[in-house]
């Protein structure tokens, strides 16, 4: 009896077949783990292993099912996934493709808001040092919010109010749903490109809940408003509601009508002020004026204002008086020089040599130097003697 005929498979037949009977017995599972080895790529793509205390498998979480994904993956996170169970056929490896996730620790709105919070305190996004100052009195005021929510009419209402005839201007947005966070984040840039002029942004919605208020937790609106030129404020939801968007703009207000306030000062109120300070500036003038007065009058009644020659007459007078007086003190001052003269001659000829000589004694000197001792002349030597008067050569005879 012949043998049956053996029929061998390729690795790419078999990693074909594993593929096929994995999809079509897997198509949707199921799993709880913890993420090791997550690595995102710039294409969108997060590759990943799944693991407990005993096993690990491959994932890979697709840029289209990542943007489903509230919080990201990153290494340590405990979560479940739906995912359907298939294979790489190249390398003909197990692995999870994910279209789904939680978190099993926290809530995924709640993790995904402390990453991005975490993320952009890390670069400085969040530090009160970068809030910059609203301008005292704007001029033009702009405003990214629904175009028919009533957030809107509120600002326009106390706008309005605050301050007539104020220019404003009004982008409306979505702001909530898929989508909603890049269109508020493309109408802040677009303020920045295209109405530089711009002196304040409002940036905000109505109430609701977390879900409703997401868009201004999300990423794009972070950052559209930490680059935006325009001061910002910030005006999501009610009092007790707090966004991204309110840690990242220079001002937060806790409600749109708020912002409102915050963004322009009343108009009545400063016209109020104008006239006190006008009215205070028009006293203080007047009284200026009047001491000023005062001064003048004083001075004018001055004796030296009425007949100025008083001016010069006592000084020409102490010109000549110390005129009188100079002659005088020159003769003093000469007298003094010649008595000091001599009493200084008089010392010096007291101590002069000549008056040494004239009471008889005698200067010998030996070729110009003056001897003090007989042993300095020697037999012969020709000495000159200097009298009181005249003087003598003598012979040295020993």
């Amino acid at each position: 009896m012949d043998a049956p005929e053996r029929r061998a498979l390729t690795v790419s037949e078999l990693n074909a077949r594993i593929h096929e009977l994995l999809e079509a017995s897997f198509s949707e599972l199921w799993v709880e783990g913890e993420i090791s080895n997550c690595r995102p790529y710039p294409s969108g793509h997060t590759y990943l292993s799944l693991k407990d205390e005993k096993s690990q498998v491959r994932a890979v979480l697709f840029k289209g099912a990542a943007a489903r994904v509230r919080f990201r993956f990153q290494d340590g996170l405990k979560v479940l996934v739906r995912a359907r169970a298939t294979t790489y056929e190249p390398r003909g490896e197990l692995q999870l493709v994910i279209s789904a996730a939680e978190p099993l620790e926290k809530g995924a709105l709640q993790l995904a808001l402390e990453q991005l919070k975490a993320r952009l305190a890390a670069e400085g996004l969040l530090d009160e040092s970068r809030k910059r100052p609203l301008p005292e009195f704007p001029r033009r005021i702009g405003v990214v919010t629904s175009g028919a929510g009533a957030a809107v009419r509120d600002i326009l209402h106390v706008l309005e109010r605050r301050w007539p005839g104020l220019e404003i201007r009004v982008w409306p947005v979505r702001v909530q749903g898929e989508g909603a966070a890049e269109e508020i984040a493309a109408a802040v840039r677009a303020f920045g490109a295209l109405a530089p002029d711009t002196d304040v942004l409002l940036v905000g919605r109505g109430g609701g809940s977390i879900e409703d208020l997401w868009a201004f937790n999300e990423e794009p609106v972070a950052r559209a408003l930490a680059e935006s030129p325009i001061p910002t404020i910030s005006c999501v939801g009610h009092e007790t509601d707090w966004t991204i968007a309110d840690l990242v703009a220079d001002v937060r207000a806790p409600t749109p009508s708020a912002a409102a306030e915050l963004a322009v000062p009343e108009k009545g109120a400063v016209q109020a002020r104008v006239a006190e300070l006008s009215a205070a500036m028009s006293a203080d003038l007047r009284a200026l004026i009047e001491t000023l007065g005062r001064r003048l009058s004083y001075a004018a009644r001055h004796p030296l204002l009425q007949d100025p020659r008083r001016l010069w007459e006592q000084r020409a007078q102490r010109v000549d008086e110390l005129s009188a007086r100079l002659p005088a003190a020159l003769r003093g001052a000469l007298e003094r020089l010649e008595l000091r003269l001599r009493v200084s001659a008089g010392r010096l000829d007291a101590i002069s040599p000549l008056k040494v000589l004239g009471r008889g004694y005698a200067i010998a000197t030996l070729r110009g130097r003056v001897l003090t001792k007989a042993a300095q002349a020697r037999n012969g030597d020709i000495l000159n003697v200097r009298l009181a008067e005249g003087e003598l050569e003598c012979e040295v005879v020993k």
